[in-house]
């Protein structure tokens, strides 16, 4: 699994979600209760950007339609959304946030 910085921790504001790109695959950012999450920031209902929306208990809302998912697992907890979207794992070094968005075999 090979991890990239993806940002500097201290760019990351808490509860407020930021959208970059890691190999070509767009990922939404969150720092949260404590701990910083990475999520594939495309909702699998519609092509929209989950970075854009608000992130209120471990979950993130999108702000087309309303779905919210599981930062921790993808899952949607709501219609529209019935399909989850690809978490990824994060490490912190110093403050630098290192995500992997690689797939294992």
């Amino acid at each position: 699994m090979a991890f990239v910085k993806a940002c500097a921790l201290s760019e990351l504001e808490s509860d407020t979600p930021k959208r970059v790109e890691i190999d070509g695959t767009p990922v939404s950012l969150v720092r949260t209760e404590g701990e910083v999450f990475a999520i594939n920031d495309i909702c699998s209902h519609a092509n929209v950007s989950l970075s854009e929306g608000e992130v209120e208990d471990c979950s993130i809302e999108c702000w087309l339609h309303g779905s919210s998912f599981d930062l921790r697992t993808g899952k949607p907890s709501g219609l529209p959304a019935t399909r989850p979207v690809p978490v990824y794992p994060v490490k912190i070094q110093g403050d630098d946030v290192l995500v992997s968005v690689t797939q294992e075999s």
